[in-house]
């Protein structure tokens, strides 16, 4: 009697999970289950659609230290399955990745679709069963069978099921799990981008700053990075970084916080000061426009503008108050943030299955035998640049490893 693994959502960790369940043991009948009429929808939107698959870091203790949840979890799984892992897994299928400067990796078609057609190919390879438009509406198990209870009232018998659901942005969307008699940490969106509602800056919208300090008034989050000014306020991977690590702390504040940006974090006041005088003495007359501490041209303009600095003024006739009130701009220019915007390739949701309750060696639950998880569905979430997805390939592989193992 053939023995049947039910994979319910058809993301990354789920259809690893399939994909290598059905490798390893080739009598186990894979069925996944997705709820949209889309597969790897994340792969395919991923990295502006170019899918960042992992990340070249080579070491688990700095890798873990990539994840604001989860850290001590992953720091186990990846001993099982890591970057290298998954760099092989891709190559030995035909494609091939690379790595950026920045460490994000992608494969060297520079297309999602690579991604997305090695692993439906190897779905078909293994006879794998995927069926879109299949939504769960219960799940229960009795007699050491699962019951799978989909939208139309179809009921499915499984041996095994792997839940990589994905992550759920509402708490109440966790309710069909509960019967199960998990517990879950509530959801709150990570890698968000922060709303300046009518701030003049945002006329500067598409310019990108390549390194700037950003701090959160009356918290320790701090980031430095780049950050992409947009028509909403601010973007790119520094506060995406910031609204990972900040993730629950700024839902508690509603979105309503002060944000501390140092444009020139190489500089503080005293030497941006000692700067200023160095210009004064050596290029007194050159209009202060032309005297850029390192901006673009577009980002000291707004700044100069703000304080009131009439372009034509020389470095050695601007006053000491103005001087002071822009130097105090570079290094703390403050912000106020109301509001988040969904980033949406890279959208995240903290919060999932405790962890407490699943086997980090074999991503099975502590509670009910046979019941294992992959992906975000799991209290763990990445900062952006790959993390989530290596977390995804690794729980799923996990669990098709330990699924395979129990087969008889």
């Amino acid at each position: 009697m053939h023995k049947t693994l039910v994979v319910i959502g058809g993301g990354a960790g789920g259809f690893f999970c399939a994909v290598n369940a059905a490798r390893l043991r080739p009598s186990l009948r894979v069925i996944v289950l997705e709820k949209t009429s889309k597969l790897l929808a994340k792969v395919k939107i991923s990295g502006g659609g170019r899918c960042n698959v992992t990340h070249a870091l080579f070491d688990v203790a700095e890798m873990s230290k990539r994840y604001p949840r989860g850290q001590n979890f992953v720091k186990k799984t990846f001993h099982q399955f890591f970057t290298t892992d998954t760099i092989q897994w891709f190559e030995q299928r035909g494609v091939k990745l690379k790595a950026e400067q920045d460490g994000r990796m992608f494969p060297v078609s520079d297309s999602s679709q690579s991604v997305i057609d090695c692993l439906v190919q190897e779905a078909n390879l293994f006879g794998v069963d995927i069926r879109m438009n299949a939504e769960v509406k219960e799940l229960s198990k009795s007699n050491g069978q699962f019951a799978i209870t989909l939208n139309n009232g179809q009921l499915l018998q499984a041996d095994f099921v792997c839940l990589a659901t994905g992550g759920y942005p509402k708490a109440s969307m966790f309710d069909w799990l509960k019967s199960l008699g998990h517990q879950f940490s509530l959801p709150v969106p990570s890698l968000f981008t922060f709303n300046l509602p009518k701030h003049p800056i945002t006329a500067l919208m598409g310019l990108s700053v390549e390194k700037i300090r950003l701090k959160i008034e009356g918290s320790k989050l701090a980031e430095e990075g780049p950050v992409l000014i947009t028509h909403w306020g601010l973007s790119g991977p520094a506060v995406l970084r910031l609204s990972a690590w900040g993730a629950r702390e700024l839902a508690e504040r509603a979105y309503n916080f002060c944000v501390h940006v140092n444009w020139l974090p190489s500089f503080n006041e005293p030497s941006l000061k000692e700067l200023f005088q160095n210009w004064r003495k050596m290029h007194a007359a050159k209009k202060i426009i032309n005297q850029n501490p390192g901006l673009p041209n577009r980002l000291w303009h707004f700044l100069l503008q703000e304080v009131g600095v009439n372009e034509e003024v020389r470095a050695a006739d601007l006053p000491a108050k103005i001087e002071n009130l822009l130097i105090r701009k570079l290094v703390d220019y403050t912000v106020v943030v109301k509001g988040k915007t969904t980033f949406k390739e890279e959208f995240v949701t903290a919060g999932g299955i405790s962890l407490s309750e699943v086997d980090a060696n074999t991503m099975m639950s502590k509670k009910i035998p046979n019941l294992y998880f992959a992906g975000e569905v799991l209290d763990v979430d990445g900062i952006t640049g790959g993390f989530n997805f290596q977390h995804a390939w690794t729980s799923g592989w996990i669990a098709a490893k330990s699924i395979s193992a129990a087969v008889a």
